[in-house]
């Protein structure tokens, strides 16, 4: 039986459908015979405690420019679809999170993917944390003795916002670089939120691998390598797609990270790791699909529609 399936999202008439990974995700559901509808995060609406949202139904085609058969535009309670898919864009600031309270509403009922509640309990940067010994010396502070004192004890490193997405913000440092004062007003500027200090890998000239895991489980790889003289490797910035295979440390990494995420109802997950370390969790909107399938046949998509079918057939 077909699915009902909503999408949260940015707007899609501006997406680009060559690398976006929601695209691919509204084609396997449409592929699979489910229907679609989308709507962007600021048309929810809680009416007495009922959560709506207005958008269009809509159907998919793999043709640039036209990719998007957009019906009429109305409101329709998250209630009567059996599927939302929360994959609007970072940043992850209160917008974002007070959008995770009205998912709660209707989750587990109609299931959200991710789920809502660990979406706002998972903070990219943070989430990592719980797991000991597997990513590089890191401090998150907005306490500027700690900072230098962690440059002191480390080196070089890489200074980036708690908060922030595709490689913004990130800034190398080195152990005498005598701007960090400067880059610390920046952020203090932008906003109130801590800034994390990692340890400088070396090994990020090599490639930062974005690992794509689907229930708790590794699907596939690809491997994102910064352009010359840079330290970024995201695809926003600049970064080159190339197939990878996974490692005996990312199988473990994975492994150990993967039955946290499974209980936690975090269905499509997206790690990176620079040589043995695990430098995030992406949990928001996790890209990397389209490559990934490019490269190596693995549809990372329909794998998890896949599994969306299991757990609705099992409710």
């Amino acid at each position: 039986m077909g699915l009902k399936v909503a999408v949260q999202m940015d707007p899609i008439e501006g997406i680009n459908i060559e690398g976006d990974t929601t695209f691919l995700m509204m084609e396997a559901a449409q592929g699979r015979g489910h229907s679609l509808f989308v709507y962007t995060p600021d048309t929810l609406a809680m009416d007495e405690g009922r959560v709506f949202a207005r958008g269009r139904d809509v159907t998919v085609q793999r043709m640039v420019g036209d990719h998007a058969k957009l019906g009429a535009w109305r409101q329709a309670e998250l209630t009567e679809f059996d599927v939302v898919l929360l994959r609007q864009d970072p940043p992850f600031d209160m917008h974002y999170i007070d959008t995770t309270f009205f998912l709660e509403a209707v989750h587990p009922k109609t299931l959200v993917v991710n789920d809502p509640r660990e979406v706002r309990n998972a903070p990219e940067k943070l989430f990592v944390t719980r797991f000991p010994g597997l990513q590089p010396p890191t401090l998150i502070t907005s306490d500027k003795d700690a900072i230098y004192d962690f440059r002191a004890r480390h080196g070089d490193c890489v200074l980036k916002p708690l908060n922030g997405r595709g490689g913004s913000g990130v800034t190398r440092l080195l152990a005498d670089d005598p701007n960090l004062d400067a880059l610390l007003e920046l952020h203090a500027e932008i906003g109130r939120e801590p800034v994390i200090l990692q340890k400088f890998l070396p090994s990020v000239t090599k490639g930062d691998k974005r690992i794509l895991l689907v229930d708790g489980e590794p699907v596939g790889a690809i491997n994102r390598v910064p352009s010359k003289g840079q330290i970024r490797s995201n695809l926003a910035v600049g970064g080159k797609a190339e197939p990878v295979e996974l490692t005996a440390r990312d199988l473990e990494i994975c492994n150990t990270i993967g039955p946290e995420l499974k209980a936690r109802g975090l269905l499509f997950v997206g790690i990176d790791v620079i040589g043995d370390y695990l430098t995030e969790i992406n949990v928001t909107s996790p890209t990397g699909a389209v490559a990934l399938k490019r490269f190596t046949g693995v549809d990372a998509a329909d794998l998890l529609l896949a599994r969306i079918e299991s757990l609705r057939a099992a409710a």
